[in-house]
Formats: structure tokens, C-alpha cells, sequence
């Protein structure tokens, strides 16, 4: 995995966040296409930008739900 597709990674699930208030990783694998390990690689770089929150699903422990912070 270069950087080059993870910045690109990144681009596709900013892309799906910004089409819906939250998604949880699964739905974000459906989305994007991506790879569960590329989803978090790209949640590292926007994480790290300052894009995104990420919680825990009340309902499920297990699963993340990502949004985007509010100065989109």
C-alpha cells in the first residue's frame, strides 16, 4: 500500500462521509470498495487532518461509526 493510495483512500471515504451524517466501518467498506485494512489506513489520515470523529456504536462495541467534523 503506497501513500499515494492511501491519500487517494482517504479521498473516497471522505467522499462517502460527506454524502451521510455517519457510517460504520461496514458500511464504509460497502461504499468505498475498499478493504477493511485500506478503511483504516485512510481513517489514519484524516484522523490525523482533523477530518474526522470516530465513536463507538452504543449498540455494538464492536463496530466504529466515523463522521466528519463540522468545518468540513
Amino acid at each position: 500500500m503506497t501513500i499515494e493510495f492511501i491519500g487517494t483512500s482517504a479521498g473516497s471515504v471522505w467522499t462517502a462521509l460527506n454524502e451521510a451524517d455517519a457510517l460504520g466501518i461496514k458500511q464504509l467498506k460497502k461504499i468505498t470498495k475498499l478493504k477493511e485494512k485500506e478503511i483504516y489506513a485512510a481513517l489514519g489520515w484524516l484522523a490525523r487532518e482533523g477530518k474526522v470523529n470516530i465513536n463507538v456504536d452504543p449498540e455494538d462495541a464492536k463496530e466504529l461509526i466515523v463522521s466528519l467534523t463540522q468545518d468540513r
